[in-house]
């Protein structure tokens, strides 16, 4: 840490700081936990709900009502799947479901988040709005200076510009979340990886659902992998329409009417409820950054080099704020770098290229590294190996072989570039490849790793396997 941080010192009356961090999400108390590790002194300024996106309003109960409308979906299911079972399962009170979600969000926040502050002593959290000014930031009428600021302010959903959406009171991926009582039915306007998981969600508790969307669904995801996510969603009731574009929304007696355009023809879809999953909007406003000198994209995301660095000296940006990754761990990762390379002089590197991400449909959407098409245009002479779930033996034991698992890798080195996994326990197989990737391992390292026999994970040794072998040639645990 840099001598000029000895001179500052918070506590004793002056209000000047080694760093100022604005945001108190999950990247906002990652680079004040950082920073004060070293011994620096921070004031952590927050401005409504401690904790940001993930626990309150994001990761934490979207995954939990997930979870609730898979039981309730597998125990209908299990009688298709298992001989001899009888078993059904409905839901009877959203209600409880909701009340048991914001229970789980409350305690986390308070772990988390609120009872960290009084273990680190020099941390100064401090509430309000805060905005740039000469010399530093000022937030609740009150002056922090510091030659060091990171922006750690998050995002919100962004409400889609549709002639007549702000008539119809749209659901977002909040408000959703806060339904107390379910609509019969619901348009789920969106077709990334929030959309994707809340239609699925809604329509596995009872909902009946049409999930709407311009060209294709999960569009960022291996093609092969969104195709088959849109039949298998298809299977479970839920309506399909994407290849549209948008072209107004209005009031019903009865609830909304959505209107869009498929080769030019007018299609009307009419619900109860229409839910915005379009996007996010970082959150700028306010914060006089054109003034400080902070450049922003079009859409307002504050503009970083590998480093976490804004345009304007010694002033950082990190987590949804720069609309990069917008995983949480990869906003704490980021915040890290940035609180690191804000005391110790700019070295650190943002890396991105093991990055798992992971969509938390059923079956789950797990991968790393690059697409085929990323790998191509990298410049990649690419190979790729494609293994269907029913070659998987975990998923024959299941009797549920939904899925199939992508891989890519150069031709000449044989290194995996890529990892795309579409199963149920997709998730929970996606590290081993990050793993590979980072290491530089080949496909060939893949393939003779000893893995579990009748797991998941054990999929990415025979998709490894399929690029020079017929895998259903092979007896278990053979190769």
């Amino acid at each position: 840490m840099s001598d000029c941080c000895a001179t500052s010192n918070a506590k004793n009356g002056n209000d000047r700081y080694d760093l100022v961090v604005v945001g108190a999400g999950s990247a906002g108390f990652s680079a004040a936990i950082t920073a004060a590790e070293q011994g620096a002194q921070v004031a952590l300024i927050g401005h409504g709900t401690i904790g940001g996106t993930c626990v309150n309003v994001g990761c934490v109960p979207s995954k939990t009502l997930i979870r609730a409308t898979e039981a309730v979906h597998h125990a209908n299911i299990a009688p298709t799947r298992f001989n001899g079972i009888e078993s059904q399962a409905r839901v009877v009170s959203w209600s409880a479901q909701v009340a048991q979600k914001d229970a789980l969000v409350e305690g986390l926040r308070q772990a988390k988040y609120a009872n960290l502050l009084p273990a680190y002593n020099n941390v100064a959290y401090h509430e309000g709005r805060a905005r740039f000014v000469e010399g530093g930031v000022e937030a609740g009428a009150k002056r922090f200076a510091s030659d060091r600021i990171i922006i750690a302010t998050g995002a919100r959903p962004a409400v889609p510009a549709i002639p007549g959406i702000a008539n119809v009171s749209p659901l977002d991926s909040t408000t959703a979340l806060d339904l107390t009582e379910l609509p019969r039915s619901m348009i789920v306007l969106g077709g990334g990886y929030i959309g994707a998981e809340l239609a699925q969600t809604f329509a596995r508790a009872g909902v009946e659902v049409t999930l709407v969307f311009r060209s294709r669904l999960l569009p960022e995801a291996e093609p092969e992998i969104g195709a088959a996510l849109a039949g298998y969603m298809a299977d479970e009731g839920i309506a399909i329409v994407g290849g549209l574009a948008y072209d107004s929304v209005r009031k019903t007696e009865s609830g909304v009417a959505l209107t869009v355009l498929r080769d030019g023809h007018p299609q009307t879809i009419t619900a109860d409820r229409i839910l915005v999953a379009t996007g996010r909007t970082p959150n700028t406003e306010g914060l006089g950054l054109g003034e400080a000198g902070v450049g922003q994209a079009t859409g307002g995301a504050i503009l970083i080099d590998d480093r976490m660095r804004t345009s304007k000296k010694g002033v950082y940006a990190v987590g949804d704020v720069t609309g990069k990754d917008q995983f949480v761990y990869m906003a704490a990762y980021g915040a890290k770098l940035a609180a690191k390379n804000a005391l110790n002089g700019d070295s650190l590197r943002y890396d991105n290229s093991a990055m798992p991400a992971v969509v938390f449909t059923d079956p789950q959407v797990a991968s790393v590294g690059f697409t085929e098409a990323q790998a191509r245009a990298a410049g990649h002479d690419v190979r790729i190996s494609v293994l269907s779930l029913d070659n998987v033996p975990r998923a024959l034991a299941a009797r549920d072989t939904r899925g199939l698992i992508k891989l890519v890798a150069d031709r000449a080195s044989r290194k995996l570039l890529g990892a795309h996994i579409l199963a149920p326990e997709g998730a929970d197989s996606i590290q081993t490849a990050a793993l590979a990737i980072r290491c530089g391992l080949t496909i060939d390292d893949l393939a003779e790793t000893i893995f579990p026999y009748l797991t998941t994970v054990e999929g990415l040794k025979l998709a490894a396997q399929t690029f020079d072998k017929d895998v259903k040639m092979l007896s278990c645990c053979a190769g």
